[in-house]
């Protein structure tokens, strides 16, 4: 399959009214043709394998040659996908492509968590730039929200606390919901001593109250904690 091919099917593909959905709900200075997630799945699911790496060399245009191109490195052996990881997270700039890659990478990360957070996760959640790092935190909540990584992610959310842009910010809340909803107690623990400032702080705890896994009387007992 050829990238030809491949943009031809993505253009067979659209629908106009999710396009115009898709632009506002997710800013980004590509085209958005109006592919739906799972029908770029799979059109990528059509690729042969042998083709991957003529395919990765072709500059992505549109959102969706951009998400399928992740979805083509996701089905590398855990190796390969090492040595193409960075070239698909400099490429990303919107949080749906950003969201969806790391979604599809949680089964190669799975038998290396330990290894994959030094070499790849912490460097992100350095980087000065904006979409690197809100890779690191979504890999983060698809990954590591257990026992053994959550003063990790406490700690590294300190760190960043004072990052400023809005899709540092939303990651942030997203990713403690996460955790408040599957570890109630420290989640807990760790708001009541956090450093987060005002609007990160309040939308971790209006993205905890939204999610019908929490009990009310949490719930009740979060939002007398929201800072004025």
């Amino acid at each position: 399959m050829t990238y030809d091919d491949i943009r031809l099917e993505l253009t067979k593909n659209i629908d106009d009214k999710y396009q115009a959905f898709v632009s506002k709900a997710n800013p980004t200075d590509r085209p958005i043709l109006g592919g739906r997630i799972p029908t770029v799945r799979e059109i990528a699911k059509k690729v042969p394998r042998e083709d991957f790496e003529e395919i990765l060399k072709v500059a992505p245009v549109s959102q969706e040659e951009l998400m399928l191109r992740g979805m083509l490195i996701a089905r590398m052996p855990y190796e390969e996908m090492l040595e193409n990881l960075d070239s698909q997270v400099k490429l990303i700039d919107d949080w749906c492509s950003c969201d969806t890659f790391c979604a599809s990478l949680k089964p190669l990360i799975k038998k290396h968590r330990q290894e994959f957070f030094e070499q790849k996760v912490d460097h992100y959640l350095e980087s000065n730039q904006v979409f690197t790092v809100r890779v690191g935190l979504v890999l983060l909540l698809g990954s590591y929200v257990n026992p053994d990584y959550l003063s990790v992610i406490f700690d590294r959310i300190e760190v960043l606390k004072d990052r400023e842009e809005y899709y540092i910010k939303m990651a942030i809340a997203w990713l403690l919901a996460e955790c408040f909803i599957k570890y109630p107690e420290e989640t807990l623990g760790y708001l009541q001593i956090s450093k987060l400032p005002k609007w990160t702080f309040n939308k971790a705890i209006s993205k905890i109250c939204d999610s019908y896994r929490v009990e009310k009387d949490a719930k009740d007992y979060l939002k007398t904690l929201r800072k004025v």
